[in-house]
């Protein structure tokens, strides 16, 4: 088979084409967390921590005084910008949360699966045996004929 008859083949498989659709949602899930947490959540909080913009949280590694996070980079300055990892830590909580409430009621949704028949067991070795075995494969013992339904 040539790489090319390969590759077809691999990416024509069901779980690539799955896995490529859940990155693609998941990517646009992604930006409406990031919406929620810097449109909506961050301004409130940031009202009731004193008018504060998590975003323009920062600290200058120079030494010197900036403004605004931009301004410190349109200076070129290094910066540890805690403000915007806030919200990046914040945007993973929520995600991991919507994710886990997601889960949770698919599991509900989802039937338990059935239980496994008790496997049938050779009178003689107590081996597993096939359902319709005439003859135990571990001890060679004639078992009693099958019953057919």
């Amino acid at each position: 088979m040539s790489f090319k008859e390969d590759f077809k083949k691999f990416a024509m498989r069901g779980n690539v084409i799955d896995m490529a659709v859940g990155v693609i949602v998941g990517g646009a899930f992604g930006k409406i967390v990031g919406s929620l947490v810097n449109d909506v959540i961050m301004p409130p909080l940031g009202m009731v921590v004193g008018k504060m913009d998590f975003t323009n949280l920062f600290v200058a590694l120079n030494g010197k005084e900036y403004a605004t996070l931009e301004a410190a980079k349109k200076a070129g300055a290094p910066v540890l910008a805690y403000g915007s990892f806030v919200n990046t830590v914040l945007n993973f909580l929520i995600l991991a949360f919507v994710v886990f409430m997601m889960i949770r009621q698919i599991n509900k949704l989802t039937p338990p699966p059935a239980p496994k028949p008790e496997p049938r067991l050779c009178p003689y070795c107590k081996s597993e045996i096939a359902d319709d075995a005439t003859r135990c494969p571990h001890c060679t013992s004639i078992l009693e004929e099958v019953k057919k339904a």
